[in-house]
């Protein structure tokens, strides 16, 4: 039995810039990751530069092996030459087929997050935001065949605020997810952590989002519209049509409970304001298709011509 985390050996997978944050604090809380499983390096912006993964960047720093199979499905076998004690995964992206959650001597590990069995799937973080939910964790939970349905060995829960946007739940996730690596991986190895089985009466997915996701959909209440900005900000941007032109809500807060008869973005007291059938919302951070992101104020003084406006 391995009582010292640095004889543990530990192949870790994920990919994107949450999962290095972790894959970080893994290597430098003493653990010895053997290697990195990443998605593919992938072309980025109008250029198409191709652009190191964030996981790949930080394991090349401490001179860690890098595999990026195309399919990992189909391309697996190079994990048994590595000779993994555990697998620890945050965030890889692709579904761990049966073989390879049989390489390791252990067993396999997910940071997943939500506190399961709430919203197993692709986008917790959004979803738990869209849906307004107040308290919101990182799961470590075991990994079997099954998407996210494992047996649970701990959880780390914070709160989910008014003022939480995608980004900074990202954060909190991450120092959670810091926790759960520090407190629970060992006692687990030794045996003192068993887990808990899944409570499948309680399950709820968070289906990956979708471009349809992004669009307002102006028949929705204030609190609704509220939620989806914070949910897709500041990475993809709620949005709407501000005539023939896309606009993108990147940060928005509750103004009133004043009614329109029309729903219109306009300008009040020198606010920017969008209204809707239950109320208004303030405008801070948007966005007018073909231009750079802008404050409230950038955007009456220079585009206050265009209100009000029916949107659609």
């Amino acid at each position: 039995m391995i009582m010292n985390k640095k004889d543990l050996r530990i192949v870790y997978m994920g990919t994107p810039e949450l999962s290095a944050e972790v894959l970080n604090f893994v290597i430098s809380n003493g653990y010895n990751v053997v290697g990195l499983i990443a998605q593919e390096d992938r072309p980025v912006g109008r250029k198409h530069i191709i652009k190191k993964v964030p996981t790949k960047i930080v394991a090349e720093k401490f001179n860690i092996p890098v595999f990026q199979p195309h399919k990992i499905r189909d391309d697996y076998e190079f994990v048994k030459d590595l000779k993994p004690d555990l697998i620890l995964t945050m965030a890889y992206g692709q579904i761990i087929p049966q073989g390879l959650l049989d390489i390791p001597k252990y067993l396999c590990l997910n940071l997943h997050a939500s506190i399961l069995p709430k919203y197993r799937g692709a986008a917790p973080i959004e979803r738990a935001i869209e849906n307004g939910e107040k308290v919101s964790g990182v799961t470590l939970m075991e990994m079997i065949d099954k998407m996210d349905a494992g047996r649970i060995y701990a959880i780390r829960d914070f709160a989910i605020l008014e003022s939480d946007n995608y980004a900074s739940v990202v954060k909190k996730i991450i120092d959670a997810a810091y926790q759960l690596v520090d407190e629970e991986i060992m006692p687990i190895i030794e045996g003192k952590n068993q887990g808990v089985m899944q409570d499948e009466s309680l399950v709820t997915f968070a289906n990956k989002i979708k471009p349809e996701d992004e669009r307002i959909d102006l028949n929705k209440s204030k609190e609704q519209i509220f939620n989806q900005i914070r949910a897709l900000s500041p990475h993809i941007g709620a949005y709407l049509y501000l005539g023939d032109k896309k606009f993108k809500i990147f940060e928005a807060s509750y103004y009133d409970d004043v009614i329109n008869n029309k729903q219109e973005i306009l300008i009040e007291n020198r606010r920017l304001l969008l209204a809707l059938k239950d109320g208004r919302l303030a405008l801070q951070m948007v966005q007018l298709e073909g231009h750079k992101m802008m404050n409230n104020v950038a955007f009456i003084n220079g585009y206050n011509f265009l209100l009000p406006s029916l949107v659609k």
